[in-house]
């Protein structure tokens, strides 16, 4: 998002000048956004003054440029790309295939053999930067603006892609302070590893194809003949080099070049450095390899170039590889392996993943002996079977996972892979949406695999409140065995808590007095905090007021559970498979009978008192002055009220406290109510007719 503001531009009204001073200030707010990470201009201002810069060019086509940022999404879906001749060849470079320090040490040989340097001649000066694991393309410019973009190819031609890279936000569409007549800009097209597992996990829901690694997705990102299509997925560049340069003087040194190619709006990657000779070299390998994991994106290795220009062209190329550059690689991140068995792992939230038991592989840098598999729609799109060769990938802190298996005949026949019926930690049933993907374990309360993550949120502020029982000391109780349940908790005594790590005297004390405090709660809260699946906070307060008591809860058919508000047929059906395990209405039983309690009546009706906001939606916005905004809307929705995040004119009431920011704004341009404090607890107490109005 773009943030902070700045000062509107000055508007003229001719559309030739309006129309470029768009353009200019697009741009500048496109490299910083895309290029630099560092924008200035908030979304809105950004999209009105786009807006503005389409309308003009709408009804002055002639105004319509190819730099324009209008253009970035632009063409007809293509029957086919057409052929580019490079005016330069874009040649490959050699890979030292040898990951140790060694190949570094043979490539500075080679080089100062090359160069005839004796031993007590000085270092070599190498520029070092990353090795992307993308697509080569070749961006031509002329007169700094982009002309065509195209594929490397065989080297010699490669494909016009440019409707698909004028998508990609941080390649600019024009050189900033250049007007050389070509500047062919080199680099790589890659995908982040995080936008990479995003849209994996979009196409797992649309239940599409994913992408086996971030350089195919990146790759068939390019190649698309419709550039709607490669729009929407999320693409990166970096600048290495140049192809054909007319009318620009070039550098003395590689790294001059570079710097060269950032001062025009280029993105050229930070990770680079200028070294001397062969230890400079195994310096910057050892350090990037060291970095590997923690990079946004995917490399297989460094590259070393030899920094001055002038050396390059006295070394020249042998075998159309430069002698004056070599690519020295890590260990892959993608091998081949057997499928040896599949296993179910239960997770903290009780989702079941298969997780493919490997031969064990050294990838990535570490030895892989499972790999997840997702879940059973992607294991069968993937047609992955026991027995079968698989390619497993590993990059950065990504879960080691199986993309694909290599199609050959089975020996014999292999079933496909069921879901288990009932949870393998537990026995609980296992459940499904229907049209979801993710396989469930019911028990959650019961569920070994699911104790902390019960615990944390059966503790959490929305729940019973308990203050202080937070990840770490929930991590101790279960590790160590200290309790195996809920119930649990409420029967560990004082000095139970004190033999704990760091619990000595008053946070054990603490921890009691917040356990004791947490038995009086609401039945709605309690009933949030059982963690029932697809029962979040809003549903539990509907079941509590509809049925008033937990007895009557447990025992509604689906037919009753169907009647109350937000309550559809996979909540109830989620509802009934809960209470209908004998181990969990065990659970219930046990933390009823160390005290915990709430007031129950006969009915919703019996236990509300007065709902003086029946009916009524209040929008909560800045701080109060005593009320914090759970307590605000406790006291709300109490009252029989709807608390929304958002402005609309549907809202009956907006509530504002100190620093209240766009939904103020939008409260007073729809000429709703605004409260102070005073005013909503006025409207609570009904204590006077009209309460007290900020504005309306």
């Amino acid at each position: 998002m773009r943030s902070a503001t700045i000062a509107p531009m000055s508007f003229n009204p001719d559309p030739t000048v309006r129309a470029a001073a768009l353009r200019a200030a697009l741009q500048h707010h496109a490299h910083l956004y895309y290029t630099l990470d560092a924008p200035t201009l908030p979304d809105a201002e950004y999209d009105k003054l786009f807006q503005e810069l389409q309308a003009l060019e709408s009804a002055h086509p002639e105004l319509l440029t190819a730099d324009s940022p209008t253009q970035r999404v632009i063409g007809q879906v293509l029957p086919g790309f057409t052929s580019v001749r490079h005016a330069v060849a874009m040649l490959s470079i050699r890979t030292e295939t040898d990951t140790e320090p060694s190949g570094a040490l043979s490539f500075d040989g080679r080089v100062r053999r090359e160069l005839e340097l004796g031993p007590d001649a000085p270092p070599v000066e190498y520029a070092a930067e990353l090795k992307f694991d993308g697509l080569a393309i070749n961006l031509r410019y002329e007169a700094g603006v982009l002309v065509r973009a195209a594929t490397r190819g065989d080297g010699e031609s490669g494909e016009d892609v440019t409707q698909n890279i004028r998508t990609i936000g941080q390649i600019p569409l024009r050189l900033q302070g250049v007007t050389a007549a070509v500047i062919e800009v080199r680099g790589e097209v890659y995908m982040r590893r995080d936008d990479f597992e995003a849209l994996n996990e979009r196409q797992r829901a649309r239940l599409q194809k994913t992408f086996v690694n971030p350089r195919n997705a990146a790759a068939g990102a390019v190649r698309q003949l419709d550039p709607a299509i490669a729009a929407q997925r999320p693409l990166s560049f970096f600048a290495y080099g140049l192809g054909e340069v007319v009318g620009w003087l070039l550098p003395d040194t590689h790294s001059g070049l570079l710097d060269a190619l950032a001062a025009m709006g280029v993105p050229v990657c930070a990770d680079r450095a200028v070294v001397a000779g062969a230890a400079g070299l195994v310096a910057f390998h050892q350090a990037m390899g060291a970095k590997r994991d923690s990079l946004p994106f995917d490399i297989d290795g460094v590259v070393y170039k030899v920094n001055s220009l002038e050396l390059q062209r006295r070394l020249g190329f042998v075998s159309r590889e430069p002698r004056w550059a070599v690519a020295h690689k890590y260990p892959a991140q993608e091998q081949l392996t057997r499928l040896n068995a599949i296993d179910i792992q239960v997770g903290r939230t009780g989702k079941l993943t298969p997780v493919a038991k490997l031969e064990p592989v050294f990838v990535g840098g570490t030895t892989v002996s499972n790999a997840t598999l997702h879940n059973l729609f992607e294991l069968r799109r993937k047609g992955v079977r026991v027995g079968d060769t698989v390619i497993v990938r590993r990059a950065g802190d990504v879960i080691p996972e199986v993309v694909g298996r290599v199609v050959e005949p089975r020996a014999a026949y292999v079933p496909n892979f069921r879901m288990p019926r009932q949870c393998p930690a537990c026995g609980s049933a296992v459940l499904r949406e229907q049209g979801g993907l993710a396989h469930c374990c019911s028990g959650g309360l019961f569920c070994p695999a699911q104790r902390k993550q019960a615990i944390l949120h059966f503790a959490g502020r929305r729940a019973l409140d308990i203050e202080g029982l937070g990840d770490k000391l929930v991590d101790q109780l279960v590790d160590a065995g200290v309790i195996t349940s809920l119930p649990g908790l409420y029967k560990m005594g004082l000095a139970k808590w004190a033999a704990l790590d760091r619990m000595a005297g008053k946070s054990a004390q603490n921890i009691v007095d917040a356990l004791e405090k947490s038995k009086q709660t609401t039945l709605a809260r309690f009933l949030f905090g059982l963690g029932i699946r697809q029962v979040g906070e809003a549903t539990a307060k509907e079941l509590a007021r509809h049925f008033g008591t937990l007895d009557a809860l447990m025992t509604a058919s689906f037919e009753q559970l169907l009647e109350v508000s937000d309550v559809g047929p996979i909540v109830a059906r989620s509802i009934q498979t809960f209470f209908a395990q004998a181990h969990n209405r065990e659970v219930l039983e046990q933390l009823r009978a160390a005290g915990i309690t709430w007031a129950e009546g006969a009915g919703a009706q019996a236990q509300l008192g007065p709902r003086p906001l029946l009916g009524k939606t209040l929008v909560l916005t800045g701080s109060l002055p005593t009320l914090s905004r759970d307590a605000a809307k406790d006291l709300i929705e109490a009252a029989g009220g709807k608390v929304s995040g958002s402005v609309s004119k549907k809202t009956h009431f907006v509530v504002a406290g100190e620093e209240a920011g766009s939904k103020l704004d939008k409260a007073r341009e729809l000429g709703l109510v605004v409260l102070d404090e005073a005013g909503l607890l006025a409207l609570l107490n009904e204590a006077q007719p009209e309460p007290p109005v900020l504005s309306s």
